[in-house]
Protein backbone atom coordinates (compact mmCIF):
# COMPACT_ATOMS: atom_id res chain seq x y z
CA UNK A 1 0.00 0.00 0.00
CA UNK A 2 2.60 2.23 0.71
CA UNK A 3 4.42 1.51 -2.15
CA UNK A 4 1.38 2.76 -4.41
CA UNK A 5 0.74 5.87 -2.66
CA UNK A 6 4.87 6.68 -3.13
CA UNK A 7 4.67 5.39 -7.16
CA UNK A 8 1.45 7.79 -7.13
CA UNK A 9 3.07 10.77 -5.55
CA UNK A 10 5.71 10.67 -7.52
CA UNK A 11 4.03 10.66 -10.67
CA UNK A 12 1.64 13.49 -9.74
CA UNK A 13 5.10 15.47 -9.06
CA UNK A 14 6.67 14.06 -12.95
CA UNK A 15 3.85 15.22 -14.39
CA UNK A 16 4.02 18.74 -12.51
CA UNK A 17 7.66 19.03 -14.05
CA UNK A 18 7.20 18.12 -17.28
CA UNK A 19 4.31 20.61 -17.97
CA UNK A 20 5.77 23.12 -20.86
CA UNK A 21 6.30 27.13 -19.57
CA UNK A 22 5.34 29.45 -21.92
CA UNK A 23 4.50 33.26 -22.15
CA UNK A 24 1.27 33.82 -23.47
CA UNK A 25 -0.58 37.38 -24.40
CA UNK A 26 -4.20 37.52 -25.58
CA UNK A 27 -5.48 40.69 -27.09
CA UNK A 28 -8.78 41.77 -28.28
CA UNK A 29 -9.21 44.32 -30.62
CA UNK A 30 -13.19 45.75 -31.36
CA UNK A 31 -14.28 47.90 -33.70
CA UNK A 32 -18.09 49.33 -34.43
CA UNK A 33 -18.98 50.69 -37.19
CA UNK A 34 -22.73 52.43 -37.86
CA UNK A 35 -23.62 52.63 -41.43
CA UNK A 36 -26.82 54.29 -42.58
CA UNK A 37 -28.39 54.05 -46.08
CA UNK A 38 -31.80 53.44 -47.67
CA UNK A 39 -33.01 50.46 -45.49
CA UNK A 40 -31.91 52.62 -42.24
CA UNK A 41 -28.95 51.88 -39.48
CA UNK A 42 -26.54 49.17 -39.67
CA UNK A 43 -24.05 48.22 -37.21
CA UNK A 44 -20.86 46.11 -37.54
CA UNK A 45 -18.79 45.05 -35.24
CA UNK A 46 -15.65 43.62 -36.11
CA UNK A 47 -13.86 41.73 -33.03
CA UNK A 48 -9.92 40.32 -33.86
CA UNK A 49 -8.57 38.42 -30.65
CA UNK A 50 -4.48 38.16 -31.00
CA UNK A 51 -3.22 35.05 -29.44
CA UNK A 52 1.03 34.97 -28.73
CA UNK A 53 2.88 32.26 -27.36
CA UNK A 54 6.41 32.15 -26.68
CA UNK A 55 8.20 28.94 -25.48
CA UNK A 56 10.33 29.81 -22.52
CA UNK A 57 13.61 27.94 -22.79
CA UNK A 58 16.68 28.76 -20.48
CA UNK A 59 20.16 29.67 -21.46
CA UNK A 60 23.10 26.96 -20.42
CA UNK A 61 23.93 27.95 -16.85
CA UNK A 62 27.44 28.44 -15.62
CA UNK A 63 28.21 26.15 -12.70
CA UNK A 64 28.10 28.11 -9.45
CA UNK A 65 24.96 30.14 -10.93
CA UNK A 66 21.84 30.43 -9.49
CA UNK A 67 20.30 32.43 -11.99
CA UNK A 68 20.08 32.40 -15.57
CA UNK A 69 18.85 34.33 -18.32
CA UNK A 70 16.14 33.78 -20.60
CA UNK A 71 17.22 32.43 -24.37
CA UNK A 72 15.19 34.49 -27.30
CA UNK A 73 12.48 32.11 -29.06
CA UNK A 74 10.06 32.29 -31.77
CA UNK A 75 6.63 34.04 -31.01
CA UNK A 76 3.70 32.26 -32.24
CA UNK A 77 0.89 34.33 -33.47
CA UNK A 78 -2.95 33.37 -34.23
CA UNK A 79 -5.55 35.88 -35.04
CA UNK A 80 -9.33 34.89 -35.33
CA UNK A 81 -11.85 37.78 -36.70
CA UNK A 82 -15.37 37.45 -36.15
CA UNK A 83 -17.24 39.95 -37.88
CA UNK A 84 -21.29 41.01 -36.61
CA UNK A 85 -23.43 42.69 -38.61
CA UNK A 86 -26.83 42.82 -37.31
CA UNK A 87 -26.61 40.25 -34.58
CA UNK A 88 -25.05 37.34 -36.95
CA UNK A 89 -21.71 36.69 -36.06
CA UNK A 90 -19.12 34.92 -38.78
CA UNK A 91 -15.94 34.33 -38.53
CA UNK A 92 -13.46 35.28 -41.17
CA UNK A 93 -9.75 34.54 -42.37
CA UNK A 94 -8.82 37.94 -43.12
CA UNK A 95 -11.56 41.31 -43.48
CA UNK A 96 -11.05 42.98 -46.60
CA UNK A 97 -13.53 45.58 -45.55
CA UNK A 98 -11.29 48.91 -46.77
CA UNK A 99 -11.63 51.50 -49.63
CA UNK A 100 -10.79 50.19 -53.21
CA UNK A 101 -9.65 52.20 -56.49
CA UNK A 102 -10.25 51.42 -60.15
CA UNK A 103 -10.56 53.36 -63.11
CA UNK A 104 -10.22 56.76 -60.78
CA UNK A 105 -13.38 55.66 -58.74
CA UNK A 106 -13.30 55.21 -55.52
CA UNK A 107 -15.52 51.88 -53.82
CA UNK A 108 -15.80 50.76 -50.44
CA UNK A 109 -15.98 46.98 -49.35
CA UNK A 110 -17.82 46.35 -45.87
CA UNK A 111 -19.04 43.36 -44.47
CA UNK A 112 -22.22 42.21 -44.24
CA UNK A 113 -24.26 38.79 -43.86
CA UNK A 114 -23.52 36.97 -46.89
CA UNK A 115 -20.07 38.49 -47.65
CA UNK A 116 -19.20 41.56 -48.76
CA UNK A 117 -21.24 44.75 -49.97
CA UNK A 118 -19.50 46.54 -52.61
CA UNK A 119 -20.63 50.57 -52.92
CA UNK A 120 -19.63 53.02 -55.39
CA UNK A 121 -21.65 56.55 -56.00
CA UNK A 122 -22.73 54.83 -58.83
CA UNK A 123 -24.00 51.64 -57.39
CA UNK A 124 -24.14 48.99 -55.50
CA UNK A 125 -23.01 45.49 -55.65
CA UNK A 126 -22.60 41.97 -53.88
CA UNK A 127 -19.21 39.75 -53.36
CA UNK A 128 -20.45 36.28 -51.74
CA UNK A 129 -17.52 33.84 -50.84
CA UNK A 130 -17.69 30.42 -52.59
CA UNK A 131 -16.18 27.15 -50.90
CA UNK A 132 -12.49 27.79 -52.61
CA UNK A 133 -10.84 31.30 -51.76
CA UNK A 134 -12.27 32.82 -54.19
CA UNK A 135 -15.80 35.45 -54.29
CA UNK A 136 -18.76 35.87 -56.62
CA UNK A 137 -19.21 39.20 -57.63
CA UNK A 138 -22.38 40.56 -58.84
CA UNK A 139 -24.21 43.87 -59.88
CA UNK A 140 -27.15 44.75 -62.50
CA UNK A 141 -24.63 44.95 -65.55
CA UNK A 142 -22.13 42.19 -64.87
CA UNK A 143 -21.43 38.87 -62.90
CA UNK A 144 -17.53 37.62 -62.10
CA UNK A 145 -15.37 35.97 -60.23
CA UNK A 146 -12.96 37.49 -58.07
CA UNK A 147 -10.61 36.94 -55.26
CA UNK A 148 -7.65 38.80 -53.17
CA UNK A 149 -4.17 39.15 -53.82
CA UNK A 150 -1.16 38.57 -51.93
CA UNK A 151 -1.38 42.54 -51.50
CA UNK A 152 -5.01 42.77 -50.67
CA UNK A 153 -6.24 43.70 -54.24
CA UNK A 154 -9.41 42.78 -55.45
CA UNK A 155 -9.21 40.93 -58.76
CA UNK A 156 -12.27 40.22 -61.01
CA UNK A 157 -12.22 38.52 -63.45
CA UNK A 158 -15.31 38.47 -66.05
CA UNK A 159 -15.96 36.34 -69.55
CA UNK A 160 -17.00 37.97 -72.48
CA UNK A 161 -18.84 36.40 -74.60
CA UNK A 162 -18.90 37.94 -77.48
CA UNK A 163 -15.07 38.16 -77.94
CA UNK A 164 -14.60 35.05 -75.85
CA UNK A 165 -12.37 36.25 -73.87
CA UNK A 166 -11.64 36.24 -69.62
CA UNK A 167 -11.07 40.22 -68.63
CA UNK A 168 -8.98 41.15 -65.39
CA UNK A 169 -10.06 43.87 -63.60
CA UNK A 170 -8.02 44.87 -60.41
CA UNK A 171 -9.33 46.99 -57.68
CA UNK A 172 -6.23 48.13 -55.56
CA UNK A 173 -6.31 48.67 -52.37
CA UNK A 174 -6.01 51.91 -50.67
CA UNK A 175 -4.01 52.37 -47.58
Amino acid sequence: MKTIILSAFALLLSANIQAQNQNRKSETITKTTTIKDDKGEHKVVKKEVVNEVQNIELQEVPKGTLNTDIQPTPTQSTVTTSVNVNGQERIVDVDHSAYYSYNGERYQVLADQGGYTVTSPNNKSVLRRTSGNSYIYRNKDKFSVGHFDANGNLVLETYDEKTDKVTVETFNLQK
